[in-house]
């Protein structure tokens, strides 16, 4: 069993619902870089809601923090051991690490202005956020097929003006390119590639899924098997399997002191 919703420490079981994304949502190397670079000459980086690992850097000292003893599990060998606490209270002094950064995390925070108030003070540098845009994600052709489902999940995004104004300083957002084969199964990463939403395991590493219940992710998961089926969706939407990156919800924003 997993825990209670209000035992948990964010919006999702990542006790039952994490086992996988070592696997499935594998760092990137594009955007990988950009986020390197977001962090310019940092020598320690504190990385919140870290979960299996993915996008920390290898050259640098990193601190993790991880709330999930799920996700802790499934961090390679090779990664420091992530400490077991939350973004809203984070074990450090003022200015402890010259940069910090929170990866598709900070929608599922049980108070993300506070835990964006935490990256700031321990952090004398800059704060990474890679996050979605939660308006833009009705953009996207799963809307046609998975409303419920990008209902349920764009309303947990924190307002991008929002999170730039609680980190305060000189702030930069920057949309971020999808790239067509894309290695982080986020629902958005497969623009390019419909069928992958067909597999049970690829669904089951996107959170987005577990806020609507069994019977309507499966009507939303046949009305897409049906148009792949027929030929309607490439007909609709065929053009995206050209197209070599998706300007859609992902965000980079970046935070620096005054």
């Amino acid at each position: 069993m997993g825990l209670a919703r209000a035992e948990l420490a964010g919006d999702f079981d990542y006790e039952t619902g994490g086992v996988g994304y070592a696997t499935q949502r594998r760092a990137d190397p594009r955007i990988e870089a950009l986020v390197h670079a977001a962090l310019g000459d940092a020598r320690t980086v504190l990385n919140v809601g870290a979960g299996a690992g993915s996008y920390e850097p290898l050259d640098r000292a990193v601190t993790a923090v991880e709330p999930s003893a799920a996700m802790r599990a499934q961090r390679p060998a090779h990664l420091t051991t992530a400490i077991d606490a939350t973004a809203e209270s984070l074990p450090f002094a003022d200015d402890s690490f010259d940069a910090a950064m929170a990866l598709v995390t900070i929608h599922q925070w049980r108070d993300a202005d506070a835990g964006l108030r935490e990256l700031r003070r321990v952090s004398r540098g800059p704060v990474v956020i890679l996050t979605f845009d939660g308006p833009a994600l009705v953009r996207s052709w799963v809307y046609a097929y998975a409303p419920e489902v990008l209902d349920a999940d764009r309303v947990r995004y924190p307002d991008i003006d929002r999170v730039c104004a609680l980190l305060g300083g000189v702030t930069t957002v920057t949309t971020v390119p999808i790239p067509h084969d894309c290695t982080d199964g986020w629902v958005e990463a497969f623009y390019a590639r419909p069928e992958r939403l067909l597999d049970a395991q690829v669904r089951r590493s996107q959170s987005a899924w577990g806020f609507v219940d069994d019977a309507t992710a499966q009507r939303c998961v046949e009305r897409l098997r049906v148009d792949l089926e027929s030929g309607e969706w490439d007909r609709r939407f065929g053009s995206f399997r050209q197209q070599p990156e998706l300007l859609g919800s992902l965000r980079l924003i970046v935070a620096d002191r005054d």
